[in-house]
């Protein structure tokens, strides 16, 4: 990734690690997004018997496998789609995707309440992936150590979900409890907007992506060697040659 960087002049790793904003805005991000996905996905069964009349636990554990199933359609999707159209895009499409479906479930209720979350789980497919993807690009010397930040984002899924909890036993709703992880994506969606929007953001991303180099020409490269090393063979086969040739001439 630094060798990727100063090919593309990204020059991003220049700045000391405390100063790489955008990894900490990717690591937020991740934060904001993972506990608000991991509390709805907890708070799914208790969503769905309390908006659907007659609806028992293990019914609701069923339609949580129906989610989980659009969520794995939403990743195959996302990842298709991402080879025709440039990830940022895509990302910013899904997110604010997510913010449009989770909304109405605070209100709606029955199966109209239950399909806008099985739509935010599709769209929340990509989300965690492309954010790590994003967020490394242009670290250069700090990918490492930047990857671990944003990946140690997780722990979101361990503070948003209480919240949730304590929202839906102050209001005894969980529908109503909907705004905490709705509050938690609108913040995460900050940065999928700059990486479309700020060119500080845009720029490392898009350099980066358009770059050839790595595996491509290897080949080309190797030949290019090997004819080097030939040449450079001659000439010294042709240097010892004209050494003996004079030794035997001052022989004489």
């Amino acid at each position: 990734m630094a060798f990727q960087a100063e090919e593309t002049h990204a020059n991003t790793a220049i700045k000391p690690f405390r100063k790489q904003y955008r990894l900490f805005h990717a690591t937020f991000a991740q934060f904001c997004y993972t506990g608000a996905q991991v509390a709805i996905a907890g708070y799914f069964i208790n969503y769905v018997t309390e908006t659907r009349t007659g609806t028992t636990s293990a019914t609701a554990s069923k339609f949580l496998a129906g989610a989980q199933g659009a969520f794995t359609a939403g990743r195959f999707a996302g990842s298709a789609l991402m080879k025709f159209v440039r990830p940022r895009y895509v990302y910013l499409v899904y997110m604010m995707l997510i913010i449009v479906f989770i909304a109405p479930s605070i209100t709606q209720r029955g199966n109209t309440g239950m399909a806008m979350l099985y739509l935010t789980l599709f769209f929340e497919s990509i989300i965690f992936p492309t954010t790590v993807a994003l967020g490394m690009r242009g670290l250069g010397k700090y990918s490492k150590r930047g990857s671990g930040f944003i990946v140690g984002g997780v722990a979101g899924g361990a503070c948003v979900p209480p919240l949730l909890g304590v929202a839906s036993d102050a209001n005894n709703s969980t529908a109503i409890a909907m705004s905490v992880p709705l509050a938690f994506f609108v913040a995460s969606s900050s940065y999928a907007i700059c990486v479309n929007f700020v060119p500080a953001y845009r720029g490392p991303i898009d350099s980066l992506a358009a770059a050839k180099i790595g595996m491509q020409n290897t080949a080309s490269d190797e030949e290019r060697a090997s004819d080097l090393e030939t040449e450079k063979g001659a000439v010294d086969m042709s240097e010892h040659i004209s050494r003996v040739d004079n030794k035997e001439v001052r022989g004489l």
